[in-house]
């Protein structure tokens, strides 16, 4: 019994390590344990539409229209695009949603949200390695009008 014991206490011990936080340029993000960015394989740049559960589709799509709609200001970045969007929690519930989505159709975007301090804009940046820019820029035309 004390063997089993010892052992369940060491595969949760080993579990608990599975996930490592690290700290990049003054945030936080969790990485597995294990992952780098010399071991992630790069994906190709289009949309996987498959990426997304049927039954998510349709809740995607009108994320899509909404946020189109809702978002006031676009950025250009170096490697990316900035979208300001109101920042009541409501809007930043539908961002985040979409966020989810869209990584799973679209894994190459690095995506942050962001809430400036007293009150100020709230941001959502695509951005990703060289090349997404341009794609960022034609799946995005009809956001870049703002």
């Amino acid at each position: 019994m004390k063997i089993v014991s010892v052992l369940v206490l060491a595969i949760t011990a080993l579990g608990a390590l599975a996930i490592l936080p690290a700290q990049t340029q003054g945030r936080f993000s969790v990485q597995l344990a294990g992952e780098d960015s010399k071991t992630r394989k790069d994906t190709a740049f289009y949309c996987n539409r498959l990426g997304v559960k049927p039954e998510q589709r349709k809740h995607k799509a009108d994320l899509d229209r909404m946020l189109q709609s809702l978002h006031q200001e676009t950025r250009e970045l170096p490697d990316g695009f900035e979208f300001k969007f109101p920042s009541d929690a409501a809007t930043f519930q539908s961002v985040s949603e979409w966020a989810a989505l869209e990584r799973q159709c679209c894994p190459f975007f690095d995506i942050d949200l962001r809430l400036e301090r007293e009150n100020g804009p709230f941001w959502l940046r695509l951005t990703g390695r060289e090349g997404v820019k341009p794609f960022i820029r034609g799946e995005f035309a009809p956001w870049m009008n703002r």
